[in-house]
């Protein structure tokens, strides 16, 4: 009997040390708010011209086209194999990665053991980041565009490498080519 109450004390002092040790202002509902106004003032500062746009502005996600294609074409499924060029910024425009050379040259970021060339991967197995996915998937080869999105869409709480965690993102993504795959959607 004795030892139920100390494991009851125990596990209260725990729930209070963990409850103690969250910060309110770092709840997800907190952090897409400040992501959005980020964007949004990103966005006044920096208008991109666009000959297409997509927005869900609730969910901080923007998309402009540089080019469009007018062909309609089928849109990308899982499995498909996508090949594309890209150039990934923070909000203050700092280049993180890129999978152009003379863009990694330009700005510092350039890595003599990697070779640089467009990045060809099959969509919906969690390769890379949902928001890129995302936007990838409203392309069709041949357009080009740049895509913004919240953290949760990106790398979240976590920092990558030189990404800040609770970093906003910016694409320009450049889709060369689509090789249908199996589809894999039920």
């Amino acid at each position: 009997m004795k030892s139920n109450g100390v494991a009851a004390i125990a596990f209260l002092v725990s729930l209070f040390s963990l409850i103690s040790c969250i910060d309110p202002d770092q709840t997800q509902e907190v952090i897409l708010q400040k992501d959005k106004e980020a964007i949004e003032k990103f966005l006044q500062e920096n208008p991109i011209s666009a000959v297409k746009e997509y927005s869900e502005p609730i969910e901080g996600f923007y998309m402009f086209w540089q080019v469009s294609t007018k062909e309609a074409r089928n849109s990308i499924s899982r499995g498909d194999t996508v090949t594309v060029n890209y150039i990934g910024k923070t909000l203050d425009k700092k280049i993180f990665d890129t999978s152009i050379e003379q863009v990694a040259k330009d700005n510092g970021i350039f890595n003599s053991t990697r070779k640089y060339q467009p990045l060809r991967y099959a969509i919906g197995y969690g390769f890379t980041i949902s928001g890129f996915e995302f936007a990838l998937s409203m392309m069709h080869p041949g357009e080009k565009a740049t895509v913004i999105f919240p953290s949760r869409l990106g790398y979240g709480t976590q920092a990558n490498g030189s990404i800040p965690p609770n970093s906003p993102l910016i694409f320009e993504l450049d889709l060369l080519q689509v090789a249908k795959g199996p589809n894999l959607n039920p």
